[in-house]
């Protein structure tokens, strides 16, 4: 069963915006007849979105630009958090953290210019709220390449992790895609094609929520890491089954295999009597004859949950 953790937030944050456009669009085409709003041009007759959300629905285009941001920005500091205490891969350089570190402040940048240009709407307040927009734009463009650009170098160092190709390549679609339409978007403002603008914004809105959604592939991992200690390794899959960190004195901490028994790396352990294990065949052996499992001193896993029918497997977690 999929447990509650910080991929709650980007879900949340991806309903909240993809639910005030439907509401803003469905109220202009249905309820509101097309009306043709006073901050629009003479010759527009397809409304932008900040023309909706400057009028009756102001109330809601503002808590939906807040809820999605705030949302939003709680799911990027998780992604840093996270990898930081070692329940998502962690940056391996001082540049993945900078560009992480550049990666919030551009989010933030984006944030502030999605709440204020719906503060100050485009009827009363126009040169503020275009000032606004693009500092919304740019930010949340700026902070996807550097995500991609930080997901690229943990791609290198961490290979085995197809949560992390999934999500660079989804962030690079919507780089790709968002800054072609906002070129257009920008061309058709400059030379008064307003009609073919408007629908740019529409469609570049939308695809903003696949890039809030794109952060549960970046956060689901941690459902799986609540009980680790320590940084993850190139070997942590990110899935079912064991974590494996380093044990007391050198030794290492046992890991299920395919065939059911516990593998140790092949390195030596304390039997107890002041001799040591060669590996984990004579390991197993001294289990057979005694008929009890042997554990190195200090030793501690996390059993693979599907053994354990019902159980939470030690991995499985809620925040």
């Amino acid at each position: 069963m999929l447990r509650l953790s910080w991929w709650v937030y980007p879900i949340i944050a991806g309903v909240v915006w993809l639910a005030t456009l439907l509401g803003l669009l469905l109220y202009w085409i249905v309820d509101a007849d097309r009306v043709h709003y006073v901050s629009m041009d003479e010759t527009q007759y397809i409304a932008y979105i900040s023309d909706v959300g400057a009028a009756y629905l102001k109330p809601l285009f503002i808590t939906g630009c807040v809820l999605t941001t705030v949302l939003l920005d709680i799911s990027f500091f998780a992604d840093r958090w996270l990898r930081h205490k070692g329940r998502l891969v962690p940056n391996t350089t001082m540049t993945e953290k900078v560009l992480a570190g550049l990666t919030i402040i551009f989010a933030i940048i984006g944030t502030a210019g999605l709440i204020l240009l719906s503060i100050f709407d485009t009827a009363r307040h126009p040169k503020l709220h275009n000032v606004f927009l693009l500092f919304f734009i740019a930010g949340y463009v700026l902070s996807a390449i550097f995500i991609c650009w930080e997901y690229q170098r943990l791609g290198h160092h961490y290979k085995d992790h197809r949560s992390l190709r999934i999500s660079f390549w989804i962030k690079v679609f919507f780089v790709v895609i968002e800054i072609l339409l906002a070129i257009a978007f920008i061309a058709c403002n400059f030379t008064d094609h307003y009609n073919p603008a408007a629908v740019l914004e529409w469609i570049i809105a939308f695809i903003f929520s696949a890039y809030v959604f794109s952060f549960y592939v970046d956060l689901i991992p941690a459902v799986n890491t609540k009980g680790h200690r320590g940084p993850m390794g190139p070997r942590y899959k990110g899935g079912r089954g064991a974590v494996i960190s380093p044990g007391v004195n050198g030794n290492a901490y046992p890991r299920p295999m395919g065939n059911g028994s516990l593998g140790f790396d092949n390195l030596p352990l304390d039997r107890g009597d002041g001799q040591r294990y060669v590996g984990a065949s004579e390991m197993e052996e001294a289990r057979d004859s005694s008929g009890s499992n042997l554990t190195p001193p200090g030793a501690t896993f996390l059993q693979d949950d599907r053994r354990r029918p019902g159980s939470r497997g030690g991995m499985a977690s809620n925040f």
